[in-house]
């Protein structure tokens, strides 16, 4: 791992740097981790131990390690993700920019699904297949009339699909809004990208849920924030935790996916819930919450109350058909006060990110069908029976907690052997793709299996390559 090519025309000491950030950037190193000891590790990278030291001061000072006498060097707990280089350098324009470089476990991953698809298992990715989308026919619409819809938009959207939305939160969340407060993207993203860049400034404090499919994202990189996690319990977020960060280091923003959250699928609780509004309230903290799964819940239980139910006026909700409807439908929704929506709709329009107005009229269209409660009908049950086939074929080690709705069940591996990143690539070898939980932001031994795109045919092999996986002896490992 602790490896420099020497090249005369980069000096040893800004070899070292790139070294620790390109470790940092694929996940080799996360937040906390510990760096060897000074002449261990200029040993192991055979330079001078004052080229080193100067390296890790110039580390230090950039915010991106943390050294202590006593507890030793480590990587920085608030630089997921933030990178900063002080001098023109091609290489890392590249790497770093806006949007990060994939992991070389992801990077191995698309390769065998450009090589071999039919020859892999794919439990990793996060979008449904095409015979699970709705077969709603489009509404038979000429060109003009098309054209002639864009009288019904304003920046923040069309105003027959914020109509749709606003009728359908009222009524499957009991939360009543008007229309200048819903803003039509093209997806949840969008949604977090314009978040990110008009309501918080390169620098700020956000608290984001560990583990969480948002520690992923390059949205909050590219809009150089700090970024601190904020552990979970089976109940959601723990909020002694997020006080703790807040008087640390003053979280700006709270970002959450309380239903069915992503990796784990854990719902956060009513209780937990209206205690995470009031202490945001008390501390003056706005909260974004994300709810792509709600809407394929797999019990008749009532659902917990969204937190833009709880208090209208501190969140920002984001919806998206992207769950229920395919990726490519690429049209999502933000609540929030009618000043935000403003702010970001004119953001957006001063980017020319505009919204075409063929998706909205599209998903107006599919909203109002009458099929479309059929439809996610049949969906969630065809989910929950793939859900109850996989974990059929689980081997005995496992462990995890029932899925009561969404894509994902979040599994933890046996202890009995020591998981690093290059030692998930095992799964790859098996041509079983899986999502590793320090894709999440965590360092354990946990993986997030997908069964939306789940196919009958394939149960012996999971079981078959799962078991080969985790018999595997700790020393061959």
């Amino acid at each position: 791992m602790w490896k420099i090519t020497k090249t005369e025309s980069f000096p040893i000491y800004q070899q070292i740097i790139t070294l620790i950030e390109d470790y940092i950037e694929v996940g080799q190193l996360l937040p906390g981790d510990k760096i060897p000891a000074e002449r261990e590790l200029a040993a192991m990278l055979n330079v001078n131990r004052s080229t080193l030291v100067k390296a890790l001061d110039e580390l230090s000072a950039r915010g991106i390690i943390t050294r202590k006498q006593g507890s030793g060097t480590r990587i920085s707990e608030d630089k997921w993700g933030v990178f900063t280089g002080q001098k023109t350098n091609w290489r890392h324009y590249v790497a770093q920019g806006s949007f990060l470089q994939a992991t070389p476990y992801m990077d191995k991953m698309k390769q065998l699904l450009r090589e071999s698809p039919d020859d892999v298992t794919d439990l990793a990715s996060g979008e449904l297949p095409v015979h699970l989308i709705p077969k709603i026919s489009t509404p038979a619409l000429s060109w003009q009339s098309f054209l002639a819809e864009e009288d019904n938009e304003d920046m923040a959207g069309y105003q027959p699909l914020k109509a749709t939305i606003r009728d359908m939160i009222a009524r499957d969340h009991d939360v009543k809004t008007s229309l200048d407060q819903i803003f039509i993207t093209s997806g949840a993203q969008q949604a977090l990208f314009l978040i990110t860049q008009c309501l918080l400034t390169s620098g700020d404090a956000i608290a984001i849920e560990s583990p969480s499919y948002f520690y992923a994202l390059s949205i909050f990189q590219s809009a150089g924030l700090r970024i601190y996690a904020l552990p979970m319990d089976e109940n959601g977020v723990k909020l002694d935790e997020l006080e703790q960060l807040y008087r640390k280091h003053r979280i700006k923003m709270v970002f959450v996916n309380p239903t069915f959250q992503n990796p784990t699928s854990l719902t956060m609780g009513t209780e937990r819930r209206e205690a995470l509004v009031k202490l945001c309230a008390k501390i003056q903290v706005p909260i974004v919450e994300d709810d792509p799964y709600s809407m394929l819940t797999f019990t008749d239980e009532p659902m917990p109350p969204l937190l833009k139910k709880l208090d209208p006026d501190n969140v920002l909700y984001i919806g998206s058909l992207s769950k229920v409807m395919g990726s490519t439908t690429r049209i999502g929704w933000l609540l929030g006060p009618a000043a935000v929506v403003t702010r970001l709709a004119e953001a957006r329009q001063e980017m020319d990110f505009g919204l075409s107005i063929f998706p909205q009229v599209l998903a107006n269209h599919v909203l109002n069908d009458p099929d479309f409660d059929k439809h996610i009908t049949w969906l969630r049950e065809t989910l929950r029976k793939q859900r109850d086939q996989l974990i059929a074929h689980l081997p005995e080690g496992m462990d995890y907690q029932i899925p009561q709705g969404g894509f994902h069940l979040w599994c933890h591996l046996p202890e009995n052997k020591t998981w690093t990143n290059r030692n998930f690539d095992i799964f790859l070898e098996e041509k079983l793709l899986v999502m590793p939980a320090f894709l999440f932001g965590v360092k354990e031994s946990s993986i997030r299996l997908t069964f939306a795109r789940l196919k009958e045919t394939e149960m012996r092999n999971i079981q078959r390559a799962l078991s080969r996986i985790i018999s595997i002896r700790n020393d061959i490992f």
